[in-house]
């Protein structure tokens, strides 16, 4: 909670930013900027998943494991290594899209015309993959606020870069926008990062490959799941734009653009703190289900306000965000927060898998996973448009809670508590009682059950948070 309220109160400035920064696209560029932008997005995260060893996650572990020995010599031992298996993958991934970039043109927009954009791109890749470098020197040793100064710096300047080139150059500004907001992020992760005083250790590019072998196999595993998971991203998208246009590529993505980044500060919060806490702790399986119940119950208690107010009122924020041009995916914005339910509760168990360092458990989990999801997708968008996308999105959730809940508990004997159960569904419920009161009732009457809804979740919501961290004394006291 401590880290969430932290890095929370940073994302919503960010969430701001996003607010801009979205608003300025919808209004410059459009539905079919959206779609190009999108699908930009999606074929760079393909390749940085592809090559970059999953060095992001795994290598935190290592950090974090260093820094509970309290051995700092052995922490900048690690961390070295890590920042030079950081360029070397990074530099790796720049060359891979370089020299593929005639193909993903081709696969992506179904001609050639978009090669020099991903041969440009390709610098991103690099300066993605040092900035990860950074984050993990500060997520591994826990110094969140550093990690949130870097973020909110990051995301503020990143605004201020890139507004005048979509507002100059609209279309052709997208991919120097995209370029310059990973120069300004890496900087500022640079200079946090180098906050941290550690011993300085000479090693080189031959020994840290040499010594980073196991970490490199580790992450190799990891990333094969990211690149699955956002090679599923990236076919969905595809197959959008080929069956349907790049307009509704543009929705598609502007519509989970809203979801994951509002709702994403929970999940961010999740990723910084819980994971490194959580390994440190996977030895002892009693403790971690502790750890991963209460973490499961602080989220959806967080989560289910949030998302009741997505249901409710998502023509609103829709138009306010954006612009009436993107109105087309109220239903699909509304089915996907309720599949945010699911998602929140099976994350936190999802991270024993890397927290147990099982990473070929982890690809099979995910690969099965991505495997339903993208059918899942492709044939909602069939048959139901952009609706049955969002209502796929809820199933696909459902049923990876019920697989990350079984998998768990039968590899690493974890078992879900009755009172994470109760709250998740209980919340659950309600949020579907006001998605059908929009559909079925008339407006007055609506307007009255998703008010009422909305005091009700939330008081639910406070009050267990209360019982768990008694928030509403620690506010009175405050000043005290």
């Amino acid at each position: 909670m401590k880290s969430t309220s932290i890095l929370g109160g940073v994302q919503i400035i960010c969430i701001l930013v996003s607010i801009i920064r979205s608003k300025i696209i919808a209004v410059l560029v459009g539905t079919t900027g959206y779609g190009i932008l999108g699908l930009l997005n999606s074929t760079v995260g393909l390749m940085t998943s592809l090559t970059n060893f999953g060095l992001g996650t795994i290598a935190v572990k290592n950090v974090a494991a260093a820094c509970t020995r309290n051995d700092r010599n052995e922490i900048s031992k690690v961390f070295t290594i890590i920042q030079k298996l950081v360029i070397l993958t990074g530099l790796f991934g720049t060359v891979v899209t370089i020299l593929l970039s005639r193909v993903l043109s081709e696969l992506t927009f179904g001609n050639n015309d978009y090669t020099y954009l991903f041969v440009l791109l390709s610098i991103s890749l690099l300066l993605t993959q040092l900035n990860v470098g950074q984050i993990i020197l500060l997520q591994g040793t826990r110094n969140i606020k550093y990690l949130a100064k870097a973020t909110l710096w990051g995301s503020l300047c990143g605004l201020l870069v890139s507004t005048p080139l979509y507002y100059y150059f609209r279309l052709n500004g997208i991919v120097p926008s995209i370029i310059l907001s990973s120069v300004v992020t890496l900087t500022f992760s640079y200079y946090y990062a180098n906050k941290i005083i550690i011993p300085t250790i000479n090693v080189s590019f031959k020994k840290a490959f040499c010594e980073g072998r196991d970490i490199l196999s580790l992450g190799f595993m990891l990333s094969l799941s990211f690149m699955i998971s956002q090679a599923s991203s990236y076919v969905i998208r595809a197959y959008i734009s080929h069956v349907g246009s790049l307009e509704e590529v543009g929705l598609y993505t502007a519509g989970f653009a809203i979801i994951s980044s509002y709702v994403g500060l929970i999940f961010s919060a999740m990723a910084t703190d819980f994971y490194p806490k959580l390994s440190g702790i996977c030895g002892n399986i009693m403790q971690a289900t502790r750890v991963i119940n209460q973490q499961v119950e602080i989220t959806v208690l967080i989560l289910a306000p949030i998302l009741i107010l997505f249901i409710a009122f998502a023509k609103f924020g829709v138009t306010l965000l954006y612009s009436d041009q993107f109105v087309s995916i109220n239903g699909m914005l509304q089915w996907a927060a309720l599949g945010m339910f699911f998602k929140a509760a099976s994350f936190p168990i999802a991270y024993i898998f890397l927290a147990k360092g099982d990473s070929k458990r982890f690809l099979i989990n995910e690969t099965i996973a991505n495997s339903y999801f993208l059918l899942l997708t492709i044939f909602g968008y069939k048959y139901a448009g952009l609706d049955g996308v969002g209502f796929s999105f809820l199933i696909g959730y459902f049923l990876y809670f019920l697989q990350v809940c079984v998998i768990s508990r039968m590899k690493y004997h974890y078992k879900i508590s009755k009172s994470c159960i109760t709250i998740l569904f209980f919340q659950f419920f309600l949020s579907i009682i006001c998605f059908v009161s929009i559909i079925f009732l008339p407006l007055n009457f609506s307007y009255i059950i998703k008010i009422s809804l909305i005091l009700v979740v939330s008081t639910i919501s406070i009050v267990e948070l209360n019982k768990r961290l008694n928030i509403l004394d620690y506010i009175a006291n405050y000043n005290k």
